[in-house]
């Protein structure tokens, strides 16, 4: 361990022990909280997004297209994962800009659009929707917000139902699309989503260790840059940990396919740039077992957020709860990073609540 960790500890449990009245992070902590109880409530309300589900499969759609924007984005990426493995199509990531910068219309026909929002109010999104449609393809909007100018204009909607979200960094909403997106695709191949019925009660069992996520938090409360990784369906998780990260603790977090890191960017790790790995158990957990000892190597610190052993190797990390679903892991994985970024943010002096220059409903075009 670095010199520069051990004085960030001691100069925070200093300031840790002192009483605080401050507020800052509080509704990013409650919506965090609330995160078992709205996917009990979506998988009870798993029915509407089966009746989705078929109208889709009367369409077969021969490849799909996902369009999204911030965390969305990373949503979107996961549903493309469950795409190409579950369903064997070919499946990529919508370019908003091509439609609204660039005036093309891409020839849609025999697609499937999957448009991801919280907000449903970007205007990028609803114009893609608009020329998707036009171009031959069936739309499908998944957002927070039924009544939203995306819901409206794709032909069927998927309400993710994770109630109002105040805080600026989205936490609920984004696991919600998560789970949404895999109801929906699971059950286009027959499924019936009792898999995912067992996540609640794991996610209630990774929040009641807040306080060990706490102290992680004091580890790297200075660190400056840092990096994170993970393959598979962990890879979405990675993207989103570091977003969350820069957007509320201002920490400059880059994140990687492991399979990337080792193309290049493995140069710039040193003992000053901790790295966060996403090691679950299964394919994507296997996959970094030739990443870890790499950026061993190079000196860094190395945290761990997955199975038992991974995490016995690294320097510190978290263990995630067994038995999970490798596809659904990714609803657990992000819990953690949800918990790191909201302390660190407020072991910064930082409010996650209210990030500088961030509104909760961002317009691009």
């Amino acid at each position: 361990m670095t010199e520069w960790y051990w004085i960030g500890m001691s100069m925070v449990m200093t300031h840790a022990s002192q009483p605080s009245h401050a507020a800052p992070g509080h509704r990013m902590a409650a919506e965090i909280a609330e995160q078992p109880q709205v996917w009990r409530t979506l998988l009870a309300r798993r029915g509407e997004i089966h009746a989705v589900a078929r109208r889709i499969a009367a369409h077969a759609p021969r490849f799909v297209l996902l369009a999204a924007r911030g965390t969305s984005d990373h949503a979107a990426l996961y549903g493309k994962y469950l795409v190409e493995t579950l369903h064997r199509l070919p499946a990529g990531l919508a370019s908003p800009s091509v439609v609204t910068a660039y005036g093309v219309e891409p020839l849609m026909a025999g697609g499937l659009l999957l448009a991801v929002s919280q907000s449903g109010g970007s205007p990028d999104l609803l114009r893609t929707v608009q020329a998707a449609r036009r171009g031959g393809a069936l739309t499908v909007a998944v957002t927070n917000n039924p009544a939203s100018p995306l819901a409206q204009a794709a032909e069927l909607h998927v309400d993710v139902g994770a109630g109002p979200e105040r805080a600026v960094a989205a936490t609920k909403s984004y696991t919600a699309q998560l789970l949404a997106l895999y109801l929906l695709l699971d059950h286009l191949r027959g499924g019936d989503g009792e898999a995912a019925a067992a996540l609640p009660g794991q996610a209630e069992a990774v929040l009641g260790q807040a306080g060990l996520i706490a102290s992680h938090a004091v580890r790297y409360r200075f660190a400056q840059r840092l990096v994170v990784t993970g393959r598979g369906y962990s890879y979405p998780t990675a993207r989103e940990a570091a977003l969350k990260l820069m957007e509320t603790s201002y920490i400059a977090a880059q994140a990687f396919s492991g399979a990337d890191l080792l193309h290049g960017p493995l140069a710039m790790l040193d003992p000053s740039v901790p790295v966060l790995a996403l090691v679950p158990a299964g394919v994507a957990g296997t996959a970094m077992q030739a990443v870890l000892p790499r950026v061993r190597q190079a000196g860094a610190d190395l945290f761990v957020v997955g199975d038992a052993g991974a995490v016995a190797s690294a320097d510190t990390g978290f263990v995630l709860p067994s038995g999970i679903d490798e596809r659904l892991s990714p609803l657990i994985e992000i819990l953690p990073f949800q918990l790191l970024a909201l302390h660190m943010a407020t072991q910064r002096g930082k409010d996650p609540d209210a990030p500088r220059g961030l509104q909760k409903v961002t317009e691009t075009v």
